[in-house]
């Protein structure tokens, strides 16, 4: 008897949406052995980090706050992985889309007030656009490896956000912290539970008008096309570089967004503590919710939960607040294996 994999010929709808749930089921299978190692009750772990993250309101929105970043980059993401580009840039298109904000928050105070805010975003999704553009281009024109070339522009973003803050834009006010000066309080994107803002709704309505758009447009087919089979898509006339092109501008936007949004209503300035890899996890939650534009909201609030239990779990119990990091990062690894079965079935053969 001989056990192989044999290619669908149309992808397991059923399996997609079992697949996510069995992934993060056996992340925290892994997760409970990992605790277990550290001297911890896996169930009342567990039990500590759900308080913590959706316990009282207070903790649910906290739990928004790191959501609302998380949902706008693995938006971005998902979109970029729907053509085959694998961005693995979105910190770094988040970062230059907090850089973009402050600058226009910081060095643009002639303007009337309550102009800084939305110049500040749209400067921001401009920066995270151009700089998912240049591995964009490269990919598109030289057929440049894009897995690399994102990984390493994200260095070049955090590297520069940094000299920013420790020097030229740093406060002479601040006391020496690493920041820049505060920005403007009229220009700060309001909030409206704790310290959660206006930043969820933004994500909620790009998220519709791109399920909309990839669902229902010429665009999104086009887009469905270029990942699936780029060579039909180039017969059919479909400009493939082009396609490229745009939806990576469109995906390094929305990374930026999220950047620009957490400046404008969390820190209030450019500082130490902004790079927090929610582009990294961003992956995660392009995967999770299997490229779903609506999914993603909800996947990007149990990744936000894990965060923030596991900063419970420091003050609770005593681990490492890494511990939720750990947690997400043993969920890939079943995620990604989980994936071979949307795509090949089981094929048992008798000899």
């Amino acid at each position: 008897m001989r056990i192989g994999l044999a290619k669908r010929e149309t992808r397991s709808q059923k399996i997609s949406a079992l697949v996510p749930i069995i992934s993060f089921l056996v992340s925290l299978i892994l997760g409970g052995i990992v605790l277990a190692f550290s001297k911890a009750n896996p169930l009342n772990t567990y039990i500590y980090m759900f308080r913590g993250a959706f316990g009282s309101w207070m903790a649910f929105s906290e739990t928004l706050v790191k959501a609302i970043p998380l949902m706008l980059t693995g938006l971005g993401v998902s979109l970029a992985f729907r053509i085959r580009f694998w961005n693995i840039g979105a910190e770094g298109q988040y970062v230059w889309g907090a850089i973009g904000t402050a600058w226009i928050m910081l060095y643009w105070q002639f303007l009337p007030v309550q102009m800084l805010l939305p110049l500040g975003l749209l400067v921001g999704m401009a920066a995270g656009a151009i700089w998912a553009g240049i591995p964009a281009v490269m990919k598109a024109v030289w057929k440049v490896d894009e897995t690399l070339t994102t990984l390493m522009l994200n260095y070049v973003a955090i590297l520069f956000a940094e000299y920013l803050y420790y020097g030229p834009w740093r406060d002479p006010k601040g006391y020496g912290f690493p920041g820049s000066e505060p920005f403007p309080r009229e220009a700060w994107l309001p909030r409206f539970l704790g310290r959660a803002h206006w930043g969820l709704f933004i994500a909620i309505v790009i998220a519709i008008i791109l399920f909309f758009f990839l669902a229902r447009t010429k665009w999104g087919l086009e887009i469905q096309m270029i990942g699936k089979n780029p060579n039909a898509a180039r017969s059919l006339g479909v400009n493939i570089k082009w396609g490229i092109i745009l939806v990576l501008l469109l995906s390094g936007a929305l990374s930026g967004l999220a950047g620009g949004i957490e400046v404008a209503a969390i820190a209030h300035r450019l500082q130490k503590g902004i790079i927090s890899g929610y582009g990294y996890t961003a992956i995660i939650i392009a995967w999770m919710s299997q490229l779903n534009p609506i999914a993603a909201l909800f996947v990007a609030i149990l990744m936000a939960g894990l965060l923030v239990g596991g900063d419970q779990l420091q003050m609770m119990i005593g681990l490492p607040a890494a511990m939720g990091l750990v947690i997400q990062g043993l969920l890939l690894f079943p995620l990604l294996a989980g994936t071979i079965f949307t795509e090949y079935k089981i094929r048992i053969k008798k000899t």
